[in-house]
């Protein structure tokens, strides 16, 4: 059912000064259109449908606002990615925090935390939990994963739920692939590749052999081809793609090991989760092998400073990612450094989960200025959104030509202890010869 809300008057549209006026109100100056848009660009009724109510939020911070609810799909306790999974959605909690203690969007909180379910990484919970969930949320704020984003991906189709993902897929920057559902930020694991390989021939050593490793038909697949593509372009040999799994599920990595030290590679990109991102490097290097290491963003935690593998992370470990680590220095950055205070979060995973966000609340904002909150109405408002990231990207917009409108931008970093995450960034914002010329017009991989 698609009812009508009259806005809630001086309701702010996220950090932004959009006054909303009820019937009524205002100067009575302004007449509303059909679509419940006055002249002056004020809205005066807000349609809404599933995930909104005029119920506050639980524990609302604006008791006079109602509230939208987001579901969160995520790996919270035994899959691969869990110690990254946890700090991520306490970034995005501090996010919509900060949101509602600025007054929420169009007259509404958000509540992120009634609808949060562990789906383990694992595509038939995940498809499980988001039917469970899909009947009270108005989107989802993150889908954790690639297979299992895409598990799930018809379903949200039928359903017109947009969602952000906590994945860097380059499937996600083509609406022939994602639908025009998912509200990708930065680049995709198959740029990311391209840059840091760019980055580290010229500034470390131009590499005569590569080799990827991680786990296939997933997002070490999409890292392993930005590999394959660079070293087309650079006439560089591509040993391959070894293909291996999170511990839980192939026991160890010590295939893997075997296969890359085989491979004659000077340089490794890996692909995988932190676990696994230390037993190979630290195996590697007692075994005697001397190449290097790309790591893609999911392969950092600062625990691994704290195992035996340490040593040669330090020394043979260089990290790509989308932005800086938590102790950066845009505006973005600074709100999460405020947020946390004196409690800093266990990882970076945090910082993901806050950037992640920003889209989610753009076209929150968007929806709400156009008078629709209907879950048509804010996949209506995708095509054509501009993100502002607040520094910690560079500013988005979704539709149009992803070959134009794709970042094609990194952050370099190496571990460093003396980090809050960890990890300290050498260059951030960078680009390379070789992603930037890279024709993109379809997915890499997958």
């Amino acid at each position: 059912m698609v009812r009508a809300r009259l806005a809630r008057t001086l309701a702010v549209l996220g950090s932004g000064a959009l006054v909303l006026t009820a019937c009524g109100g205002g100067d009575g100056d302004t007449e509303a259109d059909e679509t419940g848009a006055a002249d002056d660009g004020a809205v005066e009724e807000i349609a809404t449908d599933v995930g909104v109510t005029e119920e506050p939020c639980p524990d609302a911070v604006n008791e006079d606002n109602g509230c939208i609810y987001l579901g969160i799909l995520s790996d919270l306790s035994e899959g691969p990615f869990a110690a990254l999974a946890v700090p991520i959605v306490e970034g995005q909690q501090d996010f919509w925090t900060r949101v509602n203690e600025e007054g929420g969007i169009g007259g509404y909180d958000i509540n992120i935390s009634e609808y949060t379910r562990d789906t383990k990484y694992d595509p038939q919970t995940h498809s499980q939990a988001y039917r469970e969930i899909e009947p009270n949320i108005l989107l989802l704020a993150q889908t954790l994963g690639t297979p299992t984003t895409q598990a799930i991906l018809e379903d949200m189709d039928a359903d017109n739920v947009i969602g952000a993902p906590a994945s860097w897929w380059s499937g996600w920057q083509f609406d022939e692939t994602d639908k025009g559902l998912i509200l990708e930020s930065g680049h995709s694991y198959c740029i990311e590749a391209m840059v840091g390989l760019d980055w580290f021939a010229e500034n470390k050593a131009e590499p005569t052999t590569i080799v990827a490793v991680g786990y296939p038909g997933d997002y070490g697949g999409d890292y392993a081809a930005g590999m394959e593509k660079w070293a087309e372009a650079n006439g560089v040999e591509f040993a391959g793609f070894v293909e291996t799994g999170p511990n839980a599920v192939v026991g160890n990595q010590d295939a893997a090991v075997a296969a890359v030290a085989d491979s004659g590679a000077d340089l490794v990109g890996l692909g995988m989760g932190p676990a696994e991102t230390a037993e190979i490097v630290g195996k590697l290097a007692a075994g005697g092998f001397t190449g290097q290491f790309l790591g893609a963003v999911p392969t950092w935690n600062p625990a691994l400073l704290g195992t035996a593998a340490a040593p040669a992370l330090q020394s043979l470990y260089t990290h790509v990612g989308t932005h800086d680590a938590f102790d950066g220095t845009s505006d973005a950055h600074l709100a999460m450094q405020e947020a946390r205070g004196d409690d800093p979060p266990a990882n970076d995973g945090y910082t993901f989960g806050w950037v992640w966000q920003y889209p989610i609340k753009a076209v929150l904002e968007q929806a709400a200025e156009n008078g629709d909150l209907t879950r048509e109405g804010v996949r209506a408002a995708v095509d054509g959104l501009e993100v502002d990231f607040e520094g910690a990207l560079p500013n988005a917009t979704f539709g149009g030509d992803t070959n134009e409108n794709a970042d094609r931008t990194a952050t370099i970093s190496v571990p460093d202890p003396e980090a809050t995450t960890g990890i300290s960034a050498l260059e951030v914002g960078i680009t390379g010869a070789t992603a930037d010329a890279y024709e993109y017009t379809a997915p890499c991989a997958g």
